[in-house]
């Protein structure tokens, strides 16, 4: 059963200075010592626990573990990014972007030809000249040059199917 009202307001003027600065000494926060004092006095409130030491330091240990329980709870939660740290937003977002572009490339590459997309590849990704290219693709320089001009026109195609402006 609750303790009545005189009883808990009692019990605040008694005790509410000493552990604020007990939360305030633990924490370096006067607003976080504000909160932890209420809930200190707010669970005696509701519990009227039967108390066997003194009352001073039982809302003392009440205290703490509030304070305890409100660090574990924040470790558990993600951290908040602070207001400097909004800058690296934009960097995610084009980071975001890039992973995407990536992804479309390959849907159109794979919606290719082998032999174009071989070509483009090499080309490309592997930033081979048209000499090169002919070399590990075992075709003539001017197929090479053939194929990546048809390929290049097919995958613009391709990307504007997929609703991709190029």
């Amino acid at each position: 059963m609750p303790l009545d009202d005189e009883a808990v307001a009692r019990i605040y003027h008694e005790h509410a200075v000493a552990l604020r600065r007990f939360v305030i000494g633990a924490t370096g926060n006067a607003a976080t010592a504000e909160d932890v004092v209420q809930e200190t006095i707010l669970r005696v409130w509701r519990q009227a626990p039967v108390i066997k030491t003194s009352l001073r330091g039982y809302l003392f240990r009440t205290a703490r573990n509030i304070m305890v329980d409100a660090q574990r709870a924040q470790a558990r939660r993600p951290r908040e990014s602070p207001g400097e740290d909004l800058e690296l937003v934009p960097a995610a977002a084009s980071r975001i972007d890039e992973m995407l572009n990536r992804v479309l490339m390959e849907e159109a590459l794979a919606r290719l030809s082998p032999e174009h997309r071989d070509v483009v590849v090499a080309l490309h990704y592997r930033g081979l000249t048209t000499t090169e290219a002919a070399l590990a693709l075992r075709i003539p320089p001017g197929t090479v040059k053939s194929r990546a001009f048809y390929a290049v026109r097919s995958l613009k195609e391709i990307l504007l199917e997929m609703g991709v402006d190029t």
